[in-house]
């Protein structure tokens, strides 16, 4: 029987296109609209999507790689505007919990929470998210390096960090400080805002399935949200993934193995 692979999930084409180098014994499969790249990175098996922006795109992806692929974890890569105090353009945040911050059944359920689950945070596996924390931080420490003095300079990045903690998902891009702050007022210990990850997270809850969210911030989900998105998504955004996915696939492998880490989970 085939080894079962391990989902990294792209938000966007940029950061697809970074990882597929990397993947040897490619085989293309398309599925619902979607082109699924199988393969092999770094010695273990993996299958690389485009998800498409939005819950739905994510919810769909996310059930085609657990019941096509049997995926045995996925990973979601992406950018998010910063909503903590300290979360600043260029860092990376891991999430530990997801939200729905336009998730709003009330009165017939308090806000936040998804009707007939009793939840409204979703927790992603602590495994995942702690080996792809320790990868992000190796990554930091390589900034410099790794996208030039320029370019930090130019998207005002200095000093990258590594969050874990809340990251909240909605169908809209948060694009004003007004937005922002009422999302900060009512759930204080949210730290960035996207548009997938809540969505993956409750798929894999129906399915019992380890997962993890990886976020670089690439602005602070106010007025300036839109100023050089794209080319932040490629000279930064996509860097930052290619990296530390590259990193925490050999790592793990070399290590431990991610066959340790996930064997009998689920």
């Amino acid at each position: 029987m085939a080894a079962r692979p391990l989902a990294i999930v792209s938000a966007m084409h940029e950061e697809l296109r970074a990882l597929l180098p990397a993947l040897s014994a490619t085989q293309p499969v398309t599925l619902a609209g979607r082109h699924f790249h199988v393969g092999v990175m770094h010695g273990e098996p993996v299958v690389l999507v485009l998800s498409g922006i939005g819950k739905v795109a994510a919810a769909t992806t996310a059930t085609l790689l657990i019941q096509a692929f049997d995926a045995r974890a996925l990973v979601f890569t992406g950018v998010a505007g910063g909503l903590g105090a300290g979360v600043r353009v260029g860092d990376v945040v891991v999430a530990r919990q997801l939200l729905q911050h336009d998730m709003d059944a009330s009165p017939l359920f308090p806000r936040f929470e998804v009707p007939l689950t009793g939840r409204s945070r979703f927790a992603a596996d602590a495994l995942l998210s702690v080996a792809l924390a320790s990868a992000s931080l190796r990554c930091m420490a390589r900034a410099t390096e790794l996208l030039g003095a320029a370019h930090m300079a130019d998207f005002g990045i200095t000093d990258p960090r590594v969050h874990e903690g809340l990251v909240l998902s909605g169908d809209r891009f948060v694009a004003t400080a007004a937005e922002s702050r009422a999302l900060v007022d009512a759930l204080p210990d949210a730290l960035a805002v996207e548009m997938e990850g809540a969505a993956l997270a409750q798929v894999c809850a129906d399915f019992d399935r380890p997962f993890a969210v990886l976020r670089t911030i690439s602005d602070r989900a106010d007025e300036s949200a839109h100023t050089d998105f794209n080319r932040f998504i490629v000279d930064v955004a996509s860097v930052y993934t290619r990296v530390i996915v590259s990193d925490w696939l050999d790592s793990t492998s070399r290590a431990t193995g991610v066959a340790f880490l996930l064997a009998n989970r689920f």
